[in-house]
Parts: structure tokens; C-alpha cells; sequence
């Protein structure tokens, strides 16, 4: 279980997951520490990730930090040895909740390049003083999992739900949106709400959101962060509705 530290500007993540992946089932355990700097970060970018087809997708984060690697931070089901995710499952305390924090050329890269997952990559227009309070919000939770351990909850406490809940303390305002469930369409929220480039049609958007092409193509290149972000839409600066 990871634990993020933060003392004035400094920030100490210990157990950096950072795992090196040869196949889906063939890959070198990593754990590290990371240090960096609070007043590096600069934005955070949001992922979808589709298993297959429909409403359903795993959804997660990357904290970007001026000339740094990214943070990924992804929750997660902590499943057992042989133990496959069920949805229904998750309504009655079958999976424990783990919050992943580690590398982008695992957490990302293990989902493009390995499981054929379809996954896009949203830049947001958060402010920086947001993306700071909501990075100390994950970090608050990060650490709270290691003292009191907590269930996963497809309906009360899922990755879609618990972004939302995190938002929400950095002055997000509205009500619980269906597509925070059926957290596939959380993309067409984001674009609902101009949290992401509106300047194209949301199609549009979406096509050029998709990076497994690009993900594959740049396969152990240590620039692997930096590729997926080529050609991105980056999106203005962000406007409260009146």
C-alpha cells in the first residue's frame, strides 16, 4: 500500500509502484520512493479506460509535474489470488479498495499495451491551486487506506464516484450525474461541463483522445509520457457557468 507525505513543498510518495511489463501475466514487481515538489505540479489529466465495449470503463488520474514523469493515481478493487472483479459483488464487501500510485509506463502502459484495453486521455483546464488542493485531498485518502483498511463499493465508493467526491472538496458544485455510474459516458460529462476542450465536437475529441496507437508505438521508450500526450487537445482555460 502506498503513502504519500507532504511536509511544506516537499512530497514523499513511498511504494511508487513502477512494475516493468513483458506480458500480461509476465512482469518485474517495482516498488520505489519518489520525491518531488508541490509547486511543480502544474495539471492533471484524466483517463478512460475500456475492458470492452458499453457504459462501464475504469477511470483515473495522472498529476503532471513541470519536467517530471507524471503521477498516476488509480482506485482500484484489491483483488485476491484467482479473483475476478463482479460488479454485483462489490455491493456486499467482496473487494477490498487499494488506491495504485505509480508510473504511467506501468499504470497506463499495462492497459494499452498489454491487456487491449481502449484508453483515452483527456487534458483538463483545472487550475493550478485546484490541482494542488486535489492532489492533497488523494493524498489525505491515499493514507487513510493504510491505517483503516476500506471496502470497494461500485455505487458508493468506486474510482468514477470517488474522483467526483475528491472534486467536490475543491469546489466542484452540482448533483450526482448518471454518468458518475455508468462512468463510460464520464468523458461526455467532462465535455458537458468544459472541463476539457470544447472547441471540437465531442467525436471529434474522442478520436483524438485515443492513444493506444501511439502507446504501442512508443512500447519501453522512456518518453512513453510524453508521446501519449503528442496531438492531445489542450483545452481553455476553465469558466464557471453563471
Amino acid at each position: 500500500m502506498p503513502r504519500i507525505e507532504v511536509d511544506g513543498d516537499r512530497i514523499l510518495i513511498r511504494d511508487y509502484r513502477h512494475f516493468e511489463y513483458r506480458s500480461v501475466d509476465d512482469f518485474t514487481i517495482r516498488y520505489t520512493n519518489r520525491e518531488l515538489l508541490l509547486s511543480k505540479l502544474i495539471a492533471m489529466d484524466f483517463y478512460v479506460s475500456y475492458w470492452r465495449e458499453g457504459p462501464i470503463a475504469h477511470t483515473f488520474v495522472s498529476f503532471i509535474f513541470e519536467d517530471e514523469d507524471p503521477v498516476s493515481i488509480s482506485i482500484e478493487t484489491r483483488p485476491e489470488v484467482g479473483e475476478g472483479f463482479d460488479p454485483i459483488g462489490s455491493l456486499f464487501k467482496q473487494f477490498e479498495l487499494i488506491y495504485v500510485v505509480g508510473d504511467e509506463r506501468d499504470i497506463v502502459k499495462v492497459r494499452t499495451n498489454h491487456r487491449d484495453e481502449q484508453v483515452f486521455l483527456y487534458k483538463t483546464n483545472l487550475t493550478t491551486d485546484a490541482v494542488h488542493r486535489l492532489f492533497l485531498v488523494y493524498a489525505e485518502r491515499v493514507n487513510e487506506l493504510v491505517d483503516r483498511p476500506e471496502f470497494y463499493h461500485l455505487l458508493k465508493s468506486s474510482c468514477t464516484i470517488n474522483i467526483v467526491r475528491y472534486a467536490n472538496r475543491v469546489g466542484r458544485t452540482g448533483m450526482l450525474d448518471i454518468r458518475h455510474i455508468l462512468n463510460g459516458w464520464s468523458d461526455r460529462y467532462l465535455y458537458r461541463e468544459a472541463f476539457v476542450d470544447t472547441s471540437l465536437p465531442f467525436d471529434e475529441l474522442r478520436a483524438r483522445s485515443n492513444i493506444n496507437a501511439v502507446a504501442n508505438a512508443a512500447g519501453a521508450a522512456p518518453a512513453f509520457p510524453a508521446r501519449i500526450r503528442e496531438g492531445r487537445p489542450t483545452p481553455r482555460p476553465y469558466v464557471p457557468a453563471e
